[in-house]
């Protein structure tokens, strides 16, 4: 029983202790200050998307918006740092309209490099579409995704706890 209890007592206060770590580690930026983008649902042509956020050309998701609107970058968790120290993340796009994707964005609550994205020339030019979204540093991001003269904006959270992932990774060909 007191092993239960302290295993317990450990459990709760790691959980703390790393949300207290994330908000100590946005480099001045604070979750409550971004206006993040909630799913609305809405895949491409007229589909219903449950976690997407989309406008009928365009979507990112389901698993392209994070949870809470908050890219997380953690020691054992997905993504990767570059050798700048920048921040990368995989994000998935749907296409309902021909042609090939792009990405761009800015951070939206302090001077920062732009993003950079890596985007594969696998998928063809209609419907899925797997991407590296790679942010300079943490902060709020706004991120804009193209295809022809559709495009779809979102707005999403970095924060990277500790040393972040330990994938290192320098993704040849990102775009700029």
């Amino acid at each position: 029983m007191i092993r239960q209890s302290f295993l317990l007592g450990l459990v709760v206060f790691l959980m703390f202790s790393s949300q207290i770590e994330a908000r100590n580690d946005v480099s001045g930026a604070q979750p409550s200050a971004c206006d993040v983008t909630k799913p609305n649902d809405v895949g491409i042509l007229g589909q219903t998307e449950r976690g997407s956020y989309g406008n009928g050309r365009l979507s990112v998701g389901p698993f392209g918006l994070w949870p809470n609107g908050t890219v997380v970058f953690k020691p054992g968790g997905a993504g990767f740092v570059t050798q700048d120290d920048s921040l990368g993340m995989k994000f998935g796009w749907r296409r309902g309209v021909r042609g090939r994707l792009t990405i761009e964005g800015r951070r939206l609550d302090a001077p920062a490099l732009p993003l950079r994205a890596q985007i594969s020339d696998g998928y063809g030019d209609f419907g899925f579409q797997a991407t590296y979204v790679i942010f300079s540093t943490t902060g709020c991001w706004e991120v804009t995704g193209h295809v022809g003269d559709a495009s779809l904006t979102f707005v999403t959270m970095v924060v990277k706890i500790g040393e972040g992932p330990a994938w290192r990774y320098d993704p040849p060909g990102i775009e700029r």
